[in-house]
């Protein structure tokens, strides 16, 4: 849900565009000058760590993970992986399992609403060059037209895993391994800076907290009205 639109070709991404005239573009890749805002320097010099890093693992021979980490990130497209792990909860996880999935599919809306339109609008950064970067034809995943900060796919992921932990405590560590697993794939894919994923993380982790607390909420007070 709050993935993004996809290209048809991950090669030609990146490929006879325009120079950007978006602010977090422009700001990357102005000169650092000892007239800028201390802020302004900081966050130059950490969009330079960010992007090192994404070269790093560019450029890091994994050619075991390349597939697995592929078929990961696609198959959290559109929040598949995540309305199928609801649907299961649904069937046969009882009443708790029920508003577990309702939840945390509640969860995956309200980030999607907040990430594809205000902060991504908001952010306007341009996706990585994975040609530049030399990221491996084996893990590529088509690149989205959309913008990059902060990831669509990392948000969904831990709106869910926050919503439902919150419901079903147990469930916390495998569905956060599994989300922190999608963050990563999507900078191994080379869709993703990294700081793009944390980012993601924080609000949809933030997000999900919010939606169960209300779900909570609900869930009380109906039960003080139907005593």
């Amino acid at each position: 849900m709050s993935e993004e639109i996809e290209q048809p070709h991950a090669s030609d991404a990146g490929r006879g565009e325009p120079p950007s005239d978006r602010l977090a573009d422009r700001l990357e890749a102005r000169p650092a000058t000892t007239t800028d805002h201390p802020v302004v320097r900081v966050l130059r010099e950490l969009a330079e760590v960010d992007k090192a890093v994404y070269r790093a693992v560019a450029a890091t021979p994994t050619p075991t993970l390349d597939g697995p980490m592929r078929a990961l990130t696609s198959a959290a497209d559109h929040s598949k992986l995540w309305l199928g792990t609801a649907a299961v909860l649904f069937v046969v996880g009882g009443r708790k399992g029920r508003r577990a999935a309702v939840t945390g599919v509640a969860a995956i809306a309200s980030t999607s609403a907040m990430v594809n339109l205000p902060m991504k609008l908001a952010g306007a950064r341009h996706r990585p060059d994975a040609d530049a970067a030399g990221v491996p034809d084996s893990r590529r995943v088509a690149i989205p037209i959309s913008a990059s900060f902060p990831s669509g796919h990392s948000a969904s992921a831990a709106a869910f895993t926050a919503a439902v932990s919150h419901v079903v405590p147990v469930l916390g560590a495998p569905l956060g391994l599994a989300a922190a697993t999608v963050g990563y794939s999507r900078v191994h894919s080379g869709v993703h800076y990294p700081g793009d994923v944390v980012a993601g993380v924080l609000v949809g982790a933030s997000i999900g907290e919010i939606v169960a607390w209300a779900g909570q909420r609900f869930v009380e007070r109906k039960g003080r009205r139907d005593v």
